[in-house]
């Protein structure tokens, strides 16, 4: 029975051992686990931190790469020579001789720089029709393609507007027909003065030259590397069969800058943007080629472990044995004096704390046996003294009765005189309330009287700068006539003096008719003079056409005026009744401030009438007020007493109640001492 106590989980020593037990393997296990988890995390960041160096030196190593690609297609853009060869060879007016010689330069200069660089496929000068006749190629590469494929590309070469534009790797080039896997770069040679004599310049670069570049680029044992474009499209892989496949591993999309992330089947993968093409270069492996090393410790971890679960086995048998084995026999020894046994003791022979423990116990019991004795002597004198004290208490609890219901009802006489003054309280209340709504009424009242007045002022300066307008308007008006009159006149003058000048346009007609006719009397000696009279007769004819112009002219505008002139006169009364309406209007502003003077005037006698009704009601509720705290003083001392009366009452009736009470519990403490074997 003591065996299967001691090993239940509600023992001491049991819960010792748990504790024990739990906190040595569950600190264990933490700092191991800990210890291999902060280890894998640093192996992580220093691999992560290393793979983007050398990645970041690869990717300027393809920059530069790509970049003198670019700088060649520039100089092909800024060839002169090349330039007026194109213009050649796409000029129609030019002979076959000039085209072939320039068709040879041109495939030449293609070769030249072709066969120069081993990393490159071949060149193409193509046209943006994609013509064959007007397109050139270095040696090796095979003929145009007219696909829609190609004609797609070729419009985003042209839509870049002479930048260079960079097509990924593709299996059979860049016009689909090759053997051998290139990547491109296309970029259009601009003519501004000669459109026709534009070209397309492709440059195709061998995929194993960047197979190259990347070649020294190893992350972990079964890393990978590839570059993708922002599609995640594959533009370089060392597998051919991947190329333009959709990338499994992703690059975030529109990342601007080079990171590192962790996939869901534990593969690191580093990342980094290239400058020259909107191409990523990715380097991916798994997690568990950088990870080797830490295996190891979480195995030493586990071993650590397996020992610290087996100390602490053995300490906390230790802890059941020296203290849950002393606990349990303490336990035994209470549930016997439970049951009324005081004679039992303990015979623990330690100097610790179960030791003492124990000599307490014996201490404890022996006090507890003496006081049972005693208290066993005083239950007889507690009971005799509580049937005395009963008797007392019923007397008491009489008078103290009649006494209440006779403060009671002086009580209910003052409440009901304090009601009456609390209404009459609040009746003057109510009246000082509305008269205070009356004074703030007129108060807003006031307030919109000044507000009007207010407007009226500023209306009537407003009329007053209007009046002062429209006397201005009136003069301008009259002055706008006298100028128009004036320009009537004038216009008559213009059209006197151009009848003039018609008349001598006339007279200067009639004398070069005059000159010709004695010229052509005068033979072939007056001819020189026939020509002068001819011109002098055209000038005559033009000032005719170009005065009767001009006087038709001056007759419009004289029209013009004339209409002018009538409006504004017909215009010059209405603008006096405007003045005249002006005037009146200020006159009614000025009626419309008086009245509001005297209404204001009327307002502010009602407000202090109102104000020294409100100062006698505050007068009237001051004395209500002061009458009904009398009253209520009273009321409460009154019910004061009352309750004093009721709880003396209350209290004599307990002291009855407390009585009996303690009779009865004298009788079971009696017979509750009775069990106890002292």
């Amino acid at each position: 029975m003591n065996m299967a106590r001691r090993f239940q989980f509600r023992a001491v020593g049991m819960k010792l051992f748990v504790i024990f037990f739990a906190t040595i393997v569950l600190l264990s296990s933490a700092l191991g686990l800990l210890s291999y988890f902060i280890s894998k995390d640093t192996v992580m960041d220093q691999v992560s931190e290393a793979t983007s160096g050398q990645m970041m030196q690869a990717a300027d190593k393809l920059d530069f790469l790509l970049s003198q690609y670019e700088a060649t297609s520039r100089q092909w853009a800024l060839d002169t020579v090349l330039r007026e060869d194109l213009v050649t060879v796409s000029s129609s007016d030019i002979g076959i001789r000039e085209k072939t010689e320039a068709e040879n330069r041109i495939r030449e200069k293609l070769n030249g720089t072709a066969s120069s660089d081993g990393r490159m496929q071949g060149m193409r000068l193509v046209a943006p029709s994609l013509s064959a006749q007007g397109s050139y190629n270095s040696t090796g590469l095979l003929g145009l393609s007219s696909a829609d494929s190609i004609k797609s590309k070729i419009d985003q070469i042209i839509q870049a507007d002479g930048e260079p534009v960079w097509f990924p790797t593709e299996t059979k080039g860049f016009m689909e027909n090759e053997k051998s896997p290139t990547m491109t770069m296309g970029r259009l040679l601009k003519n501004l003065k000669n459109p026709n004599a534009q070209y397309i310049l492709l440059m195709d670069i061998k995929d194993q030259a960047v197979g190259e570049v990347l070649a020294n680029l190893k992350i972990g044992h079964n890393g990978q590397m590839r570059i993708v474009a922002a599609d995640n499209r594959i533009v370089h892989d060392m597998d051919p069969a991947q190329l333009m496949q959709p990338s499994t591993i992703t690059v975030p999309e529109g990342a601007a800058e080079g990171g590192t992330y962790y996939t869901a089947n534990e593969q690191m993968v580093v990342y980094t943007p290239l400058k020259t093409a909107p191409w990523y270069m990715v380097g991916f492996a798994p997690v568990s080629d950088f990870v080797k090393a830490t295996d190891k410790l979480l195995t030493v971890t586990l071993v650590v472990i397996a020992a610290a679960i087996l100390v602490a086995v053995l300490i906390g048998y230790y802890m059941m044995r020296t203290i849950g084995r002393p606990l349990n026999q303490m336990c035994s020894l209470m549930e016997e004096g439970e049951q009324g046994n005081l004679r039992v003791r303990t015979d623990f022979q330690r100097v610790d704390e179960i030791g003492r423990l124990g000599h307490s116990f014996n201490q404890m019991m022996g006090q507890i046996s003496a006081l049972v004795d005693q208290t066993n002597a005083s239950a007889k004198e507690v009971l005799a003294t509580a049937e005395e004290l009963a008797e007392a208490s019923r007397g008491t609890s009489l008078t103290a009765g009649e006494i209440a219901a006779a403060m009671e009802q002086i009580a209910q006489g003052s409440g009901s005189l304090a009601m009456e003054a609390e209404r009459e309280n609040q009746l003057a209340e109510n009246i000082g309330v509305q008269m205070s709504k009356v004074s703030d009424s007129n108060q807003v009242i006031e307030a919109a009287a000044d507000r009007v007045l207010r407007v009226t002022g500023e209306g009537a300066l407003h009329m007053d700068s209007l009046v002062e307008k429209s006397t201005r308007i009136n003069q301008v008006n009259r002055a706008i006539v006298q100028n128009a009159e004036k320009l009537k006149d004038n216009t008559s003058s213009i059209h006197r003096i151009l009848e003039l000048m018609s008349e001598i346009t006339h007279q200067t007609n009639v004398l070069s008719i005059n000159a010709t006719i004695e010229a052509a009397r005068a033979g072939a000696a007056g001819s020189g003079f026939m020509v002068v009279a001819n011109e002098v007769r055209s000038l005559a004819d033009r000032s005719k056409e170009s005065i009767q112009t001009v006087g038709a002219m001056i007759l419009d505008i004289r029209t013009e005026v004339q209409g002018s002139v009538d409006a504004l006169t017909s215009a010059s009364p209405l603008f006096d009744e405007q003045l005249h309406s002006v005037q009146e209007a200020q006159g009614v502003f000025d009626n419309v401030r008086h009245e509001m003077d005297t209404l204001l005037t009327e307002i502010s006698e009602s407000t202090h009438a109102i104000e020294g009704l409100i100062e006698s009601q505050l007068t009237l509720t001051d004395s209500i007020s002061e009458a009904s705290s009398i009253v209520q003083e009273t009321s409460a001392a009154t019910e004061e007493v009352a309750s004093m009366s009721s709880e003396q009452f209350k209290v004599s009736e307990k002291l009855v109640v407390l009585s009996s009470r303690l009779e009865e519990l004298s009788e079971s403490l009696r017979q509750s001492l009775v069990k106890f074997r002292t």
